[in-house]
């Protein structure tokens, strides 16, 4: 089986397994996008899932951002990954969306880097859904974002910035939580988003392992590597 045939059929899979969840949480398939997320894969991985319809495709790590970004450009690029203040730059020039801002300082810097490219980005809050897991995920197996309480400050300051659009909120099941139980609670957070900033509709959330659970709880944005690609290659 040549690569592009691997990636084929990871990819029928992959949107069998969307295709039903959607109908099993009542939802249209057309409500959920699927990114895929190249950490370590080569580009030609990249272009391969282009030439079968994957349309957006996100990175965790800059330096691999601007290395594929530039031969895929009719793709839409998200980062995903934490993110630097002194990077916004970088990313900005390439990513249409951030799906990790997790702080004040990244808004000044993603709004500076963004009007500086003339450019309009998309950022998403990072939600900690530490409170929602398991006893030992809210004791320090986290996997980043900001409090719930939070959000409101941080929305209202992305709205408020120049080149950069309130997209929503992003979160990643804390390790060792039911997911079922962290999603429910991110939808909860998602709407309170919303009933302030209506435009606010993107729930970034469910990866391999969990993208059911996501669905189930309105997740517009599944992101997903191993089952796209298969097991990583450790990063250098």
């Amino acid at each position: 089986m040549t690569r592009a045939d691997e990636l084929r059929a990871n990819l029928e899979q992959v949107r069998e397994r969307i295709e039903k969840a959607c109908q099993a949480a009542g939802r249209a398939r057309d409500e959920v996008t699927l990114v895929a997320i190249t950490k370590t894969f080569p580009v030609s991985d990249v272009r391969a899932l282009a030439d079968l319809g994957v349309t957006d495709v996100g990175e965790n790590r800059e330096q691999e951002l601007k290395e594929k970004a530039p031969d895929c450009p009719d793709l839409n690029w998200h980062f995903v990954g934490q993110l630097q203040s002194k990077k916004s730059r970088s990313v900005v020039r390439y990513a249409s969306v951030v799906h990790s801002v997790d702080r004040l300082s990244l808004v000044g810097a993603l709004s500076k880097a963004a009007s500086a490219e003339q450019k309009s980005v998309r950022c998403l809050i990072q939600v900690s859904l530490a409170a929602f897991g398991s006893a030992d995920a809210a004791t320090g197996a986290s996997r980043g974002g900001v409090a719930p309480a939070d959000v409101p400050e941080l929305a209202a300051a992305i709205a408020a910035a120049d080149g950069l659009e309130l997209g929503g909120v992003m979160a990643v099941a804390p390790l060792g939580a039911e997911p079922e139980k962290a999603f429910a609670g991110l939808h909860d957070v998602a709407s309170r988003l919303r009933s302030e900033h209506p435009g606010a509709d993107w729930i970034s959330a469910g990866m391999t392992g969990d993208l059911e659970a996501a669905i189930k709880h309105g997740a517009t944005h599944v992101r997903l590597g191993r089952a796209l690609l298969g097991t990583r290659s450790p990063l250098g």
